[in-house]
């Protein structure tokens, strides 16, 4: 392995870093990979490279919500069979995580392309501060509703968010999560409602690129650099995680609005 190899894979474990870091908190990791990329003069990365790391994400968040997924399974498929009232909320909350995921699957399979062909970082700075004007506005919000109080205007609102967050500098996660906050839910709902909604997206991008990924002619030479990146990315989205779940239960969200006007300013002044 020459040095140039050592070099990209350096180059590809620091941008799984960056995905993986970024993907669960409130600062966009499109975004982030993108200015990452630009920096270590890798360019625009390749859609196997995004159904990589987005797959080792979905891992680490599918590992870390484990408990719940199985018990949204089993009682709404015992709420299905039995109609017994006792599993009614968690079939409830089953069916607003697929309502609140349409928006975006509809809008993603129209616009994904539109979307990706006209970014420029003045963009992810121009979203990075509408992320952050939006993090502040809901910083004090102090919700009461919970799983069982979810309605279908709220999931489809919550849902609008996250397709908003198609567009790079717009954050997943914050968007969601700011969603969830602003009609009334407690932040441990919102969190929780938030990360159930990147599942289906999620799975949704890998079935739907699974194809592009077989028949990339590069896969097989990119084959380490791309598992150094995937591993990268699945450990840091794990602990990134876990750390963003501390910082909601203090209800430190200000914290990220700062950030965004920090990130946005210099991007706009360097870029």
């Amino acid at each position: 392995m020459g040095e140039t190899d050592i070099l990209l894979i350096i180059k590809m474990i620091i941008i799984g870093l960056v995905q993986g870091f970024t993907e669960p908190i409130p600062v966009s990791s499109s975004g982030h990979v993108m200015i990452a990329s630009e920096i270590l003069g890798l360019g625009e990365q390749g859609f196997t490279f995004a159904i990589l790391t987005n797959t080792a994400s979905l891992l680490a968040i599918l590992y870390i919500y484990r408990k719940d997924i199985v018990r949204l399974t089993v009682h709404s498929i015992s709420y299905l069979k039995t109609k017994n009232t006792a599993y009614k909320s968690d079939f409830r909350f089953v069916c607003f995580i697929v309502i609140g995921t349409l928006p975006a699957g509809f809008l993603g399979i129209l616009l994904n392309d539109y979307i990706e062909d006209n970014v420029s970082m003045a963009t992810i700075a121009v979203m990075l501060f509408v992320t952050g004007i939006a993090l502040w506005f809901i910083r004090n919000m102090r919700g009461m509703k919970d799983e069982r109080n979810i309605t279908i205007k709220d999931a489809l609102i919550v849902g609008l968010g996250q397709a908003a967050a198609l567009t790079p500098g717009i954050s997943r996660s914050g968007a969601t999560i700011i969603s969830a906050i602003a009609v009334g839910m407690k932040q441990d709902t919102a969190l929780r409602f938030s990360f159930m909604l990147y599942i289906p997206v999620s799975i949704g991008g890998f079935v739907l690129g699974l194809s592009d990924f077989l028949n990339d002619p590069n896969k097989t030479d990119l084959a380490i650099p791309y598992l150094a990146a995937f591993i990268a990315t699945l450990l840091m989205t794990y602990f990134a995680l876990k750390w963003f779940m501390g910082i909601m239960k203090k209800g430190k969200l200000v914290y990220f609005t700062y950030y965004c006007f920090i990130a946005g300013t210099l991007l706009l002044i360097f870029f």
